[in-house]
């Protein structure tokens, strides 16, 4: 089948950090956790939503609240010179891992939604004015595609979007005639969360640059599966969020070039952000902090540092890989089926998720049935539902891949969707 026979992971080896994946589902559900009816082994395909969370990060949070929760910055006390110290290092650690220059670049948010907002009111509502056109992608996720949508209309700019071909890759010829003088942003998805299309994101920030315009790369898929460096990337924005990367939900983080965060203002305003204040105005704190307004993500953002410090261990070329392999497999395998579609490029050209559908049979209804059997994707328009209407069709179903699964769970996917088809034949 053209699939990869060595395996980059020890992929039993990390299952044993990750206790859910051994527990068992299929039975009522009445309060979460796994109950005494719950008979199924648990199949988790759905990790570009959400990944499953290691022991080693949920130690973490547990270090932080039993030995020295305590705000940041407000206080000379031990336990908070202790948790600003952590706090601190994170932020060091997230420059780190994508190529920043420092912590003055890093900013954390609770989600990749809240950091496109960020940028969006902060720099869009400045900026942005009448004539100014902001390139998006027929693929973006309604996070970058309703943000910007909404900020046009504010400001009287107006969207325009980069087409994706007939094999799902992006149509950088109609990119290059999009962007022009009147381009004031392009902002565009580095994977899809649909298509796991991967877009040539220096070449697009190269277009943008000599338009003099700026570029947002949404990192939300790329940053959890692939080695990622801002640097060499030459983008002017890029967001990520921790709860796909094996960290917690709530922590998510803005990445900008310095000189620019530095030239806008605020997005939130409150304590913690402001240097000075009087009754009649205020002056703001140095970066990141002027765009961390009120008590921040304290013991998220140390539990992303430990989520990076896992996949560094575990090396990003291996993470990506692993990814690339069972793309491929389960491309390979649900090719085997005459009435299936897959969406986007072929498997070895693609992110670690497939989406399908197969014939005659509602992605919802298939998602069912593959619940019935333990199987966890997703089924719906994966909030690309722009990109459906291209497609023709109303949703999809889709699984998703990350450093714990194997292609046995793949194998048991499309036994899964075999039982469906004999259902409904």
């Amino acid at each position: 089948m053209g699939t990869q026979e060595t395996q980059p992971l020890d992929v039993a080896s990390i299952r044993e950090d990750f206790p859910i994946l051994d527990r068992m589902v299929g039975g009522e559900i009445e309060t979460p956790g796994e109950g005494p009816a719950d008979t199924r082994p648990l199949v988790y395909l759905d990790n570009a939503a959400t990944s499953q969370t290691p022991e080693s990060v949920v130690e973490s949070i547990v270090d932080y609240y039993y030995g020295y929760n305590s705000n940041v910055h407000r206080g000379i006390h031990h336990l908070s010179q202790e948790a600003s110290v952590a706090y601190e290092n994170a932020h060091d650690r997230v420059a780190e891992f994508i190529g920043a220059d420092g912590r003055e670049e890093i900013i954390f948010t609770k989600n990749t939604t809240e950091s496109m907002n960020l940028v969006a009111y902060a720099w869009g509502l400045a900026e942005l004015e009448p004539g100014d056109t902001i390139i998006l992608t027929e693929m973006e996720h309604h996070a970058s595609l309703v943000t910007w949508q909404q900020i046009a209309k504010k400001t009287g700019a107006s969207v325009e979007y980069v087409q994706v071909d007939d094999d799902g890759r992006l149509d950088m010829d109609h990119a290059a005639d999009l962007i022009d003088d009147s381009t004031a942003m392009v902002s565009a998805v580095h994977v899809s969360n649909t298509l796991g299309t991967i877009i040539p994101a220096r070449e697009l920030a190269d277009l943008a640059h000599d338009r003099d315009a700026h570029v947002f790369i949404d990192g939300a898929q790329s940053a959890p599966t692939r080695p990622v460096d801002v640097g060499e990337m030459d983008t002017d924005f890029f967001a990520f969020s921790g709860h796909k990367m094996l960290g917690p939900t709530g922590i998510g983080v803005l990445y900008g070039k310095e000189h620019l965060l530095e030239e806008m203002n605020p997005y939130l305003y409150g304590g913690e952000m402001i240097r000075s204040v009087t009754y009649d105005d205020s002056t703001w704190e140095d970066l990141p902090w002027k765009f961390e307004a009120g008590t921040p993500v304290i013991a998220q953002g140390i539990a992303l540092e430990a989520a990076i410090d896992y996949l560094e261990e575990v090396g990003m070329s291996n993470v990506q890989a692993h990814e690339e392999l069972l793309a491929e497999y389960a491309y390979d395998r649900l090719s085997e089926f005459d009435d299936i579609e897959i969406y986007g490029p072929p498997g070895d050209d693609r992110g670690g998720l497939v989406a399908f559908n197969l014939e005659g049979v509602h992605a919802h209804d298939l998602s069912s049935i593959l619940n019935d059997h333990g199987v966890a994707i997703r089924a719906g328009d994966h909030c690309t539902q722009p990109l459906h209407d291209k497609l023709g069709v109303p949703a999809s179903t889709r699984a998703s891949f990350y450093i714990y699964n194997t292609t046995a769970e793949i194998d048991a996917l499309v036994d899964a969707v075999e039982d469906a088809r004999q259902l409904f034949a």
